[in-house]
């Protein structure tokens, strides 16, 4: 009977000398985690290069002070209040 390809990957893991062990779990992490389409391609996606505008700035820094000072409201407090 033919091994099966995760019955062959688990026996070359048991042969895998103990000084390469981290090297080998990194990249089948990087497999795991990078083998998917739609995480290669946000890796992959051009760096944003859009500039801010200063009104957008002034927007950015307000919020950042209400939730400094506490001018908030949780999800939970909000759908309650709308009644969802």
């Amino acid at each position: 009977m033919e091994a099966t390809v995760k019955e062959r990957l688990y026996r070359l893991v048991d042969r895998i000398p103990d000084e390469d062990v981290r090297a080998a779990e990194r990249y089948l992490e990087y497999l795991t985690e990078f083998g998917d389409p739609f995480v290669r391609a946000l890796m992959n996606a051009p760096e944003e290069d859009e500039v801010i505008s200063p009104d957008e700035e002034e927007a950015v820094q307000e919020g950042l002070e209400d939730i400094a000072a506490g001018r908030v409201h949780s999800l939970d407090d909000v759908k309650q209040e709308l009644g969802l």
